[in-house]
C-alpha cells in the first residue's frame, strides 16, 4: 500500500519558558504523544513499525531520544527509530520522511513528529573535559549554540527574520499586526475549546 493516510494525531501542550514544563525532559513530552497517538489510531504498539521524530537540541538527552521516546511510549523494542535535526523544520521532516517511505513501499504503519524543550537545555563547558587549570571558561548555552545560532553566518536567527523581512519589504507594523492577529485568534480558539480534541495532558 503507498497511499499515505494520517491515521491519528495529538500534541502536549505549550508551556511557557521556564514555567510549566521546566521539569520535564523532551523525551518525556515524546513519549506522552507516541503513546496517545497509537492509542488514537485505533492500533496496537505492535503495529508501528519505525518512529521518525524530529528533535534539535538534543544535548544531554542521551543516545537516540526518537527511540527513547518510543520505547517510554510504550513500543517494543524491535521498533526502529530515528532522531531527525532539521532545526525548526525537524517535525515536520519526520513526517515528510514517514511519507516517503511509505509511498516507496519500504513500510506501511510510521510513527513521526517532534519534541522539545527549549526550558531544559543545558549549559555546556567544552574546555572542561581535559582540565581547566587556572582559568575562567565561558558556560555555552545549548539552547543558542545547538537550536538558535546560525553556524554559517555566525549571527543569531532572529537576524534571519530581520533579513528576510527587508528582503520582501515587510514593515515592523506589518509584522506586529500579524502576530497580535495570531495571538488573538490562538487566544478565541483556546477559549472556545477548539484545541481540546488535540492535546494530550502531561
Amino acid at each position: 500500500m503507498t497511499d499515505v493516510v494520517l491515521a491519528g494525531a495529538c500534541r502536549t501542550p505549550v508551556g511557557k519558558y521556564g514555567r510549566a514544563f521546566r521539569n520535564v525532559e523532551a523525551v518525556k513530552l515524546g513519549s506522552t504523544v507516541v503513546a496517545e497517538a497509537v492509542n488514537r489510531a485505533g492500533l496496537v504498539p505492535a503495529d508501528i513499525e519505525e518512529v521518525l521524530m524530529g528533535n534539535v537540541i538534543a544535548a544531554g538527552l542521551g543516545q537516540n531520544p526518537a527511540r527513547q521516546a518510543a520505547i517510554f511510549g510504550g513500543l517494543p523494542d524491535r521498533v526502529g527509530a530515528v532522531t531527525i535535526n532539521k532545526v525548526c523544520g525537524s517535525g515536520l521532516q519526520a513526517v515528510m520522511f514517514a511519507s516517503d517511505m511509505i509511498k516507496a513501499g519500504s513500510a506501511e504503519v510510521l510513527l513521526a513528529g517532534g519534541m522539545e524543550s527549549m526550558s531544559r537545555a543545558p549549559y555546556l563547558v567544552k574546555e572542561a573535559r581535559w582540565g581547566i587549570g587556572i582559568n575562567n571558561v565561558p558556560f555555552i548555552d545549548a539552547m543558542v549554540s545547538d537550536g538558535l545560532w546560525d553556524a554559517y553566518n555566525q549571527f543569531h536567527m532572529g537576524i534571519t527574520g530581520e533579513i528576510v523581512a527587508e528582503k520582501f519589504h515587510i514593515t515592523r507594523e506589518e509584522m506586529d499586526r500579524f502576530a497580535l492577529d495570531s495571538q488573538r485568534r490562538a487566544a478565541s480558539a483556546t477559549q472556545e475549546g477548539r484545541f481540546k480534541g488535540q492535546i494530550v495532558p502531561v
